[in-house]
């Protein structure tokens, strides 16, 4: 995965700059045929801006749940299962490639330029494609999901 970072700031007058330009290199890899990177996240809501802290680089898990997490993943083909539901609103736009997001009881094809907004489901992503599938993700904490007198909490 190759992704250039651009990230803006102040300088001491107040005036806006580019504070880092890169070729990214935080990406990550916690299970087969999958590579992830968090581009930047938050610990509150709303951020500080004035912070001179590298949120691409804070100690985060899949969600934040006081702040916002903004990451890139690549799922190539055979993308090893991970069945899970998160305590967040996720934003999401297919970057490139195709992939079927499994839900309980349906299968959902996505493809470059498609957008998602997962609101706490249970689900899995699969690639039985040929090319690896890139999607940007912003996940925001999120109430867990009640019915009724049932919690719907985070898993897997």
């Amino acid at each position: 995965m190759k992704i250039r970072r651009v990230v803006t700031g102040h300088n001491e007058s107040g005036q806006a700059v580019v504070s880092i330009d890169e070729m990214y290199s935080n990406i990550i890899s916690r299970r087969p045929a999958h590579k992830s990177c968090v581009i930047w996240s938050t610990g509150e809501s709303p951020a500080d801006n004035s912070t001179q802290e590298d949120g691409g680089y804070r100690d985060v898990q899949t969600v934040d749940p006081a702040g916002s997490v903004f990451r890139v993943v690549e799922y190539s083909p055979g993308v090893a299962p991970r069945n899970h539901r998160t305590e967040s609103i996720d934003y999401a736009v297919v970057m490139s490639g195709a992939i079927d997001m499994v839900l309980d009881h349906e299968t959902v094809h996505l493809k470059a330029g498609d957008v998602l907004v997962q609101r706490g489901t249970i689900h899995n992503w699969v690639n039985p494609y040929q090319e690896p599938c890139v999607i940007a993700f912003v996940l925001l904490g999120a109430k867990p999901l009640e019915l009724g007198s049932k919690v719907l909490h985070a898993l897997g």
